[in-house]
């Protein structure tokens, strides 16, 4: 028989009330903003509800309704899941599996959002072979029910409790969860549970801690002697921060949401009282506040989990001396003396570098941690100025390995902003340049990971160029420094490459560089964006491009530093902004320039390219008499646009096609390793490249370079490297077949052309707009220049095209160069239009007020 459900009247007024009574509570915390007490307020809120929708459904005496999970910790967040356990004590009848269907659906009824499971006590014991489950097990609180039921199930968990495999097994799930992170450890919208240094940590040490008898609170430990007080007050402040935000993010976002998104971070800061300054808004201010905390937290993580193992195993791992103030315990480096760092602070660098210098140890015992982050204050003017220490800091950079890992530990330890306070107001500051997808300081870690990757044989296969230059390169170490300082001024205001410059200067010659390598890293952290800019924006068949860029480089060892420096930088932007195309094109500039630098000239690339054309045509059987009427319709500016490959490709296509009367769409996977090359031949028409343009955008494919010539007897020839937008399961083949074709017949058919539809706009961008910027200038070959900087966005390049079109303006290249969702593009144009000031100023306010 099926139990009593309450009136349809009484659900109503329950979920009326259950949501008026949350709105208060909701009310109440924006005035006082004390998360823990809206925390327990909310689970003794949801408590009451349940024991009354209990009670009116009158459920057996020998049954518990039990909370567990963060619910039954009394911490529950305003839109996460009430987690349930329902404890029975034989398996149920039909009659009372009909009241707990019937209890579990007017619970949902009234608007609670309960995850339930119906278990005796030996089914607890079974599923708890099931971490997870343990876990949740482990913060069971009574709701309402049978005491002694409930009783009964904490002794038997009790019994089945391992402290010491509890501790490994939850310290393996955190392994792995970090282990997801790697490649977002750093992302500008970080989860705030799982994230390394997310509540999570925090969590599973109060886990272990409880499985250990040693209580849940942060005072607790320090009651046990696992930390110091003054320690467990650091924590607790760290903790209701991370909580707080949750909180707030959940009452912004109106459901269960973790992430920082970018589109609650503003409202966030204004909630939590913090205001923009000059250069940097109150989203960052907010998300600098959150990394260092994150960094503190992940800091006591690793420290309460040493110690809490020493506490559980109780081993007496092997311990000899190092020297006379450093010892090996294990695979940890240990300190002898507690108050080593603080009469002799030098001993912390000292202690970086022996774990560079002894592959047999892993990381420091707990006691050296926490000393270490006692002794940040210890680094001071005097500790800088110290000849010693000055020297040891190079001697890190100079070693053959652990670099990295030692850049990495005194970040993580507080220790390198301190030493180098220009890189400690960098920590932890976001980005939104909509390209960098990693704060400031994880950003120029990544740089030097880059540079120090390239030195590793086992990833010489990833740019063999850069490992073969990098390899002869004397003194490496010159340029880990500049990849320090590249980007530690962001932030300031002004020109950070101008003002990073003076802080690699000092620091320089502070560290006793020698003048060489000083002018070295100076022009480096001043160039650092040149080459980058040239290969991805300027026009390199252009001898006066190679030329003015040359100009500017010293000799050889300048143009390798700096090839080098850039490919690490770009790389180390995000994992999505770098790809082969604009690999391929700065190692044409870097080629290009070594030449002029070695020749004193630019080489006659038109007389070089058509003879290695042909060259290669004649692999093909191909005579210079068969193409020659091809050849004769083609300007120079098309040889210099081409490489010898493309331009016998090309040929082979169309030596007996010059006259073709249907469009020609041709596609190969392209010889830079990624994305295709397609070409387009047909009679020139109105619209050509915004239709091509508008296709490839359906196709979800994005143009990288595009370069438009009209040959001498009125056909367009045009070609384009295209790359995926996003992921796709399409096969290379079935994709350039439908290219050829479809295309093809789009361009034949030629019916009047309009604008797909744009798809939706990035979530950074629609948070941290950016406004259009447009440049008109002249240049060579009787050509303009302009350059476009916008949010990228579907169809940007199509209606870019369109507009061109219709101010009869004729587009001979593009360079399409996507940074994440900015675009920087660059056109070759030609036009009445762009030599008369009236029409060329509609010309650019029309791009830049309906792009």
């Amino acid at each position: 028989m099926a139990a009593r459900p309450l009136p349809t009247a009484d659900i109503a007024l329950l979920r009326n009330a259950l949501r008026q009574d949350r709105a208060d509570l909701e009310h109440d915390y924006l005035q006082h903003g004390k998360v823990a007490r809206l925390l327990g307020a909310h689970s003794r809120l949801i408590d009451q509800y349940l024991c009354g929708v209990w009670d009116a459904i009158v459920l057996p005496e020998d049954i518990a309704l039990v909370a567990v999970g963060g619910y039954g910790r009394a911490e529950l967040y305003p839109k996460s899941d009430i987690d349930l356990l329902i404890l029975l004590s034989a398996e149920p009848d039909e009659s009372l599996q009909l009241k707990l269907s019937n209890l579990v659906t007017q619970l949902w009824d009234i608007g609670l959002e309960v995850g339930h499971s119906i278990r005796t006590i030996e089914q607890c014991l079974s599923e708890s072979g099931d971490i997870a489950v343990q876990t949740n097990l482990l913060e069971a609180r009574q709701i309402t029910g049978s005491a002694n039921l409930y009783a009964g199930l904490q002794t038997a968990l009790a019994a089945n409790l391992n402290p010491r495999e509890f501790f490994l097994a939850k310290l393996k799930e955190q392994q792995q969860r970090h282990a997801r992170f790697v490649e977002i450890d750093f992302n500008l919208e970080p989860n705030l549970k799982e994230s390394p240094g997310g509540l999570r940590d925090l969590q599973t040490v109060s886990w272990i801690s409880r499985a250990a008898g040693l209580g849940t609170r942060w005072s607790d430990l320090a009651h046990a002697g696992l930390i110091s007080v003054s320690e467990a007050r650091q924590i607790a402040r760290h903790d209701a921060l991370l909580k707080t935000l949750r909180t707030r993010l959940h009452y912004l976002a109106k459901r269960r949401e973790d992430r920082l998104l970018f589109d609650f971070q503003t409202q966030l800061a204004e909630q939590m009282g913090i205001t923009a300054s000059s250069h940097r808004r109150a989203s960052e201010h907010l998300m600098q506040r959150y990394y260092q905390t994150r960094r503190a937290v992940r800091q006591f993580n690793t420290i309460l989990l040493q110690n809490l193992h020493d506490y559980l195993f109780r081993e007496t791992p092997p311990r000899h001396p190092l020297n006379e103030r450093f010892s090996v315990v294990g695979t940890l480096l240990d300190i002898r003396d507690e108050r080593l760092f603080e009469h002799t602070p030098a001993a912390i660098f000292e202690l970086f570098l022996l774990l560079q210098q002894h592959n047999e140890l892993s990381d420091l015992t707990a006691k050296t941690l926490r000393a270490v982050w006692r002794a940040q204050d210890k680094i001071d003017a005097a500790f800088r100025r110290d000849p010693l220490n000055r020297s040891r800091f190079m001697e890190m950079l100079r070693q053959p390995q652990g670099v990295l890992h030692g850049l990495r530990r005194m970040n993580q330890y507080g220790i390198l902003g301190r030493y180098l306070p220009a890189f400690g107001r960098i920590v932890g500051q976001m980005q939104h340049d909509l390209f960098h997808v990693y704060t400031v300081d994880e950003h120029i870690l990544m740089v030097v990971r880059n540079l120090r990757r390239f030195a590793v044989a086992e990833f010489a296969h990833e740019y063999p160029l850069c490992s073969k230059l990098i390899g002869e390169f004397a003194r490496p170490e010159v340029l880990y420094v500049a990849g320090l300082f590249h980007d530690i001024a962001k932030g300031r205001g002004g020109d950070h490459a101008q003002l990073g410059k003076k802080d690699a200067r000092t620091f320089c010659k502070q560290h006793q560089l020698s003048r060489d390598d000083t002018d070295l890293v100076v022009w480096l952290v001043e160039q650092h964006l040149n080459l980058s800019a040239t290969a991805q924006k300027q026009d390199l068949s252009d001898p006066d491009v190679i030329a003015n860029f040359a100009a500017k480089i010293k000799n050889d060892r300048y143009l390798v530093a700096l090839y080098l420096l850039t490919v690490a930088d770009v790389r180390g932007t995000s994992p999505k902004v770098w790809n082969a195309w604009k690999a391929k094109l700065m190692e044409d500039l870097f080629r290009l320039t070594r030449r002029y630098l070695s020749d004193g000239k630019v080489a006659d690339r038109l007389g070089e390219i058509r003879a290695a054309a042909a060259a290669t045509l004649n692999l093909y059987a191909l005579p210079a008499p068969t193409y020659q009427l091809f050849w004769a319709q083609l300007e120079d500016s098309y040889f210099l646009d081409h490489e010898a490959q493309e331009i016998a490709w090309h040929t082979r296509l169309l030596a007996f096609k010059v006259n073709h009367e249907t469009a020609i769409v041709k596609a190969r996977l392209s010889r830079v390793g990624e994305g295709l090359q397609v070409l387009v031949y047909c009679r020139d028409q109105r619209a050509l490249f915004a239709r091509i343009c508008d296709f490839f955008a359906r196709l979800n494919y994005t143009i990288v370079e595009a370069k438009i010539h009209t040959t001498q007897h009125g056909y367009a020839l045009n070609s384009f490297q295209i790359m995926q937008a996003t992921a796709g399961n399409t096969s290379y083949r079935d994709i350039m077949a439908y290219i050829e074709f479809e295309l093809a017949q789009e361009i034949q058919l030629s019916k009047p052309f309009t604008l797909t539809a744009g798809g939706r706009v990035n979530r950074q961008l629609k948070h941290f707009p950016i406004g259009n910027k447009v440049n008109l200038e002249a240049g060579r070959r009787g050509l303009f220049v302009l350059s476009f900087i916008a949010g990228d966005r579907p169809g940007l390049l199509a209606r870019i095209a369109q507009i061109f079109d219709q101010h009869q303006v004729r587009l001979h290249r593009a360079k399409i160069n996507t940074l994440g969702s900015r675009a920087e593009d660059v056109f070759w144009l030609s036009g009445e239009t762009l030599n008369d000031p009236v029409q060329s100023a509609a010309l650019l306010t029309e791009l830049l007020e309906k792009v």
